[in-house]
């Protein structure tokens, strides 16, 4: 099995109970379960609830996967009819696509639920990168985002390369889920060090350091997505980067001027924000509790 995988793992989905899954959506789908998971955890960093970081996954998540299609379809190059376009077990996704989508449906929820979206960005980023680092694995059994074509004998050995469909390729996939998995690290450690000085740092680092590793290997790519000769990832990793720094000038501007506050002052009123929050939820509970504890003494009651 572990030979399969490594040098020309053939079969692309499992079955349970008789269900087909895909192995790409199967990862992928555990990717955005920790990434959730790792957000509810870190909510409390930036004076936010897990229950917050639960609702805008309904918002993200759907848009998310609504974007990586689109983003496919629209610069595959490629003829779709309407119903093909929705076909997303047929393959076909793309990252950017999704990290653009999902910001939509942080947006919407920051607009909606009236939160910091900067508060919400910083404790999104790291989450956003472990689920990239675990969806790459994915495009291995999908058989997609694979680099050159090897013909060097002597560079045909896993991880530099790996077998798709027979043909060995440069394991592009595989260099990016290393290289976010190392900003993965570096994002969490930062965070939960509380080493930020301003909001909204740890999504412009993501920017900028996600921009870097897939601007580099994009370049080794075999399968890019074009727009006429530029490739599209390239071209958005650049601006990425560039905005990602413009973040970081913009913050510091608006701290400096006063207006906006460094995150040292802003931690004792989260902390007051989640006073709120959990006392609210236990006073939740406690109602609940108490009409539960009612409706039962009236069944009783008509019983006798």
């Amino acid at each position: 099995m572990l030979l399969n995988i490594l040098f020309g793992f053939t079969s692309h989905s499992f079955f349970i109970f008789g269900l087909e899954i895909t192995y790409y959506g199967f990862i992928i789908a555990i990717g955005m379960a920790l990434g959730v998971l790792l957000a509810c955890k870190n909510a409390k960093l930036r004076g936010l609830t897990s229950d917050d970081f639960v609702i805008a996954a309904c918002y993200v998540l759907p848009l998310a996967i609504i974007g990586a299609r689109l983003y496919y379809v629209i610069f595959s190059g490629q003829s779709y009819t309407f119903t093909e376009v929705f076909r997303i077990w047929d393959g076909g996704m793309a990252i950017y696509g999704g990290v653009i989508g999902g910001a939509i449906g942080v947006t919407l929820f920051c607009l909606i639920h009236k939160k910091n979206f900067l508060d919400v960005a910083d404790v999104v980023a790291p989450s956003l990168i472990l689920g990239q680092a675990i969806g790459r694995i994915g495009c291995y059994f999908a058989g997609c985002c694979y680099g050159i074509e090897v013909t060097n004998e002597n560079l045909m050995w896993f991880p530099l390369s790996t077998q798709i469909n027979g043909v060995w390729h440069l394991s592009t996939f595989f260099y990016e889920s290393l290289w976010d998995l190392a900003v993965f690290v570096i994002l969490l450690v930062l965070l939960r060090k509380n080493k930020y000085r301003y909001r909204g740092t740890s999504i412009a680092l993501y920017f900028i350091l996600y921009g870097t590793g897939r601007a580099w290997i994009e370049a080794l790519r075999g399968d890019s997505l074009y727009i006429g000769a530029i490739k599209v990832s390239q071209l958005l990793s650049i601006l990425l980067i560039v905005g990602g720094l413009i973040l970081i000038f913009i913050n510091y501007l608006f701290v400096k001027k006063g207006k906006a506050r460094e995150i040292k002052d802003l931690q004792p009123i989260w902390a007051e924000s989640l006073e709120i929050a959990k006392a609210k939820r236990t006073a939740e509970k406690k109602e609940k509790l108490h009409k539960r504890q009612e409706k039962q003494s009236d069944k009783k009651d008509d019983k006798s």
